[in-house]
């Protein structure tokens, strides 16, 4: 398969590729998530509505151009935050990324959501790996690829953009090979 199905359907969630409609719910979601995403997401540092349209329009060019799939999260019809499979990490790599609406956290939903989207990146011609990257400071992310199997790699390159309030500089890798 060259690209992955533009809804994903789990459990509790449905990921669905972004549309320009998103940005709206895209935007609340970032405002009504300020001081919960500001230490560790971009998304966070400036106007909502800017971000929230980059966002969804650069993963519109993105999923066109194959560089990346990303998705909006939905929980009960609204969209919680985004996800996504990025090609930036070399041949037969995909990269995961994600971020959620801060009062959706503690239930499970990203765990739920990288599940689906391990099984969408698996399933795509020439993918052997999948990897997660965040700040080693950030605790609440290393949980996802700990429950999911990933095994963590060596630390990547600390990041050449300013470092974010929240982060250390310190960029923890975690590896899942195909099965």
């Amino acid at each position: 398969m060259r690209r992955p199905p533009v809804t994903l359907v789990c459990d509790r969630l449905v990921l669905r590729r972004w549309q320009e409609e998103d940005i709206g719910a895209a935007a609340r979601a970032i405002r009504d998530s300020h001081d919960h995403l500001l230490p560790w997401s971009h998304l966070a540092a400036g106007d909502s509505h800017e971000a929230a349209t980059a966002l969804v329009t650069t993963a519109m060019s993105e999923w066109e151009r194959d560089e990346a799939y990303k998705y909006a999260i939905l929980a009960e019809g609204q969209v919680v935050g985004g996800c996504g499979l990025m090609r930036r990490i070399g041949p037969g790599g995909l990269e995961i990324g994600y971020w959620l609406h801060g009062d959706w956290t503690g239930r499970g939903l990203v765990t739920e959501a990288v599940a689906a989207l391990m099984t969408a990146g698996f399933a795509l011609e020439g993918v052997d790996r999948l990897e997660i990257r965040h700040d080693a400071a950030n605790v609440a992310s290393a949980g996802v690829p700990r429950r999911l199997g990933f095994e963590e790699a060596e630390p990547a390159a600390a990041p050449s953009s300013p470092l974010l309030p929240g982060e250390s500089g310190i960029v923890r890798v975690w590896r899942k090979t195909a099965p």
